[in-house]
């Protein structure tokens, strides 16, 4: 392992990461909470907030990027070949509750600042990029317009399981889980549903049959 001196400003970033949330939860998603992950790696101040910038939105971002990191690192692609496509995405999300769970008083400060105006677009982005991590771990190699929602309703669920998770005083956040398996089969549905349509050439979407149908309504 690289010694925390010699590491380049990208690496004390990641270096840094897992320890932002657990001091954020205190201190806010502020610079004491940087010197304080700084202290749990033996990293200099200075040189700590050179790496990370004292700003809220940057910092929690860094953190999610972790959570990506890290949610790859338990599930590895071996591990999820053997499961049905629903069963990897529950695995996945699941495994991102487990890395949040010990933190959650971070994910709501983080949650309330990312729910700000000005920082929507951010969030947006944010969303996408968990959903995307989790759509490619899962082994999704779909680049048409299937990429896009699949990454959508995903990002809605994640984001709404979240909510859940950040009230859910269950035991193992059962609750939490139990929200999670009715949305996913929510998506699972929906997904046997557009393939059984597209599967069928008369039901596919015709430009010129749907003008037609409004030029010649029946009557």
């Amino acid at each position: 392992m690289t010694d925390v001196a010699d590491m380049t400003l990208d690496e004390l970033r990641d270096a840094l990461a897992p320890h932002l949330a657990p001091n954020a939860a205190f201190d806010g998603w502020s610079a004491d909470a940087v010197t304080a992950a700084a202290d749990a790696i033996g990293a200099d101040h200075d040189i700590a907030r050179l790496a990370i910038p004292a700003k809220p939105v940057e910092m929690i971002d860094l953190w999610f990027a972790h959570v990506d990191r890290e949610m790859a690192s338990r599930l590895t692609a071996e591990a999820l070949a053997s499961m049905k496509i629903r069963a990897r995405i529950t695995a996945l999300v699941e495994a991102r509750l487990d890395i949040l769970a010990p933190d959650r008083e971070a994910l709501r400060r983080a949650v309330a600042i990312l729910a700000m105006p000005q920082n929507a677009a951010r969030a947006a982005r944010l969303g996408w990029r968990s959903a995307d991590a989790m759509w490619r771990r899962a082994g999704d190699t779909a680049t048409d317009y299937n990429h896009y929602t699949k990454r959508a309703m995903l990002g809605g669920i994640y984001a709404a399981t979240i909510a859940v998770f950040l009230n859910d005083e269950s035991e193992g956040q059962a609750d939490t889980r139990a929200f999670l398996a009715r949305r996913i089969d929510n998506i699972m549905q929906f997904e046997k549903a557009k393939a059984k349509l597209a599967s069928r050439s008369d039901h596919r979407f015709s430009m010129s049959r749907f003008i037609g149908r409004l030029r010649y309504t029946a009557r």
